[in-house]
């Protein structure tokens, strides 16, 4: 009897607790819901991305609706204001599209548009040595070293720095380089970023003589000036140069202690023949020098 009991008991509990259940879900569901809405505005994007000299078309935008209250500063909304125009500075998908990341529309498209005011493109031949195995990309910084006789005297033969951290605009045909693997790209021209007076050097460098590449750290921004070199002072003739010693200490870095280095120089050519004479049971060496 008392097991019917409490059988009746937990049957009206579980009835209960299913009614009052379905009472409360019930009254959720018929609760008025509370919906804020954020004020927008509509803002063109990018649809994917856009390489520098690359001309929007109307497939390359579209328009969302960006926070009213997050805007970019010069952001459009017209998608007319973007087509047709050139792209200046690489913009990736899904960013909005700015002013000063695009070229009039007077100007076009193409490499002109990214030349800032004041400043040249000058193109120079190169091969795989001259471009530095292909790791001369576009946007790397390089020194440019040139080679020039100025007389018919092969002693007069010059290398020089002529020209100190300058830009690579373009290598080949490539304005933006492959930033996700960044290999090498074997290229026979590359395009520099000059001024007026660095490209009249540039083209008499490789017009009469020979230039080199050298690849250079981004985030070093100093411009040494070297004196140059010829044959004489390479082959340890002339003074002794002091670059091993400074390229030694740059090695080290500012937390090393200095490391000493040494630079070979050649012996001086003999001035004469050297002749043995014996007097005797004495030996004695005599030099004998050409009258000039």
């Amino acid at each position: 009897m008392g097991r019917v009991r409490v059988f009746i008991v937990l049957v009206l509990a579980v009835t209960a607790g299913g009614v009052f259940a379905f009472a409360t879900y019930n009254y959720v569901q018929k609760f008025p819901t509370r919906t804020t809405q954020m004020p927008t505005r509509p803002v063109v994007v990018a649809a994917s991305d856009l390489n520098v000299g690359a001309e929007i078309g109307p497939s390359d935008v579209r328009t969302i609706d960006w926070p009213a209250s997050s805007v970019p500063s010069g952001a459009m909304s017209d998608p007319k204001d973007v087509i047709g125009r050139g792209v200046v500075l690489p913009v990736v998908q899904n960013e909005p599209i700015l002013p000063a990341e695009l070229a009039s529309k007077e100007e076009g498209s193409g490499l002109p548009p990214a030349i800032p005011a004041g400043l040249r493109a000058v193109s120079v031949r190169v091969n795989e040595v001259i471009g530095v195995a292909g790791y001369v990309l576009p946007g790397t910084r390089v020194d440019v070293l040139a080679t020039v006789n100025p007389t018919d005297n092969r002693t007069d033969i010059t290398s020089k720095v002529i020209l100190t951290n300058v830009q690579v605009l373009t290598a080949g045909t490539k304005i933006e380089r492959d930033v996700e693997h960044n290999k090498p790209m074997p290229v026979s021209v590359v395009t520099l970023l000059v001024s007026p007076d660095e490209s009249e050097r540039l083209t008499l460098a490789s017009t009469e003589g020979k230039i080199q590449l050298a690849l250079r750290n981004p985030l070093d921004k100093a411009n040494p000036t070297t004196p140059g070199i010829r044959p004489a002072a390479l082959l340890g003739y002339g003074a002794p140069a002091k670059s091993a010693v400074a390229r030694a200490k740059v090695a080290a870095g500012p937390s090393k202690a200095p490391v000493k280095a040494t630079v070979a120089v050649a012996p001086a050519p003999d001035p004469g023949g050297t002749v043995e004479i014996i007097r005797g049971d004495k030996r004695a060496q005599e030099i004998v020098r050409q009258e000039q």
